[in-house]
């Protein structure tokens, strides 16, 4: 035992660096929300095409215009909360919410649920997935 104690002594800034990058996982896997929502790429087809389901993409409007899902609406991240009255037919429609990554999509997910839609999704792995799948992509406004 007094070895570990010598060790960390002698290397405060391995031993420093080493608890950052531990507490910054933690961090990671307790922030993490939105987790409880994501489906993947697969799935999402399944519902697209068995449960109509309705694509909300919350990317900027030039990362979607860049590529997106076909019959995808982009209503990016921070116009969402004024959205809620349009969005407001689709409530007991299944939403998969996209992003580029999964990350915003994920907050989006969380932020619905508080406002009463229950059947939210978000496409875990965002567009990177979706392309990494081979899946249909669309370019231009709609």
């Amino acid at each position: 035992m007094e070895q570990y104690f010598e060790f960390a002594s002698n290397h405060l800034l391995l031993i420093g660096a080493w608890s950052l990058v531990f507490a910054a996982l933690v961090w990671n896997f307790l922030s993490n929300s939105g987790r409880k929502y994501n489906i993947g790429p697969l799935d999402a087809c399944t519902k697209i095409n068995h449960e109509d389901a309705f694509i909300l993409d919350v990317r900027s409007m030039s990362e979607f215009k860049d590529g997106h899902i076909i019959n995808a609406e982009n209503i990016p991240m921070n116009s969402l909360k004024s959205s809620f009255k349009a969005l407001e037919k689709y409530k007991s429609t299944p939403i998969i919410a996209v992003c580029r990554s999964g990350s915003r999509s994920g907050s989006a997910c969380v932020t619905l649920n508080k406002v009463g839609f229950e059947k939210v999704f978000n496409l875990k792995g965002g567009m990177i997935a979706w392309e990494s799948s081979n899946l249909p992509v669309k370019k231009g406004k709609k």
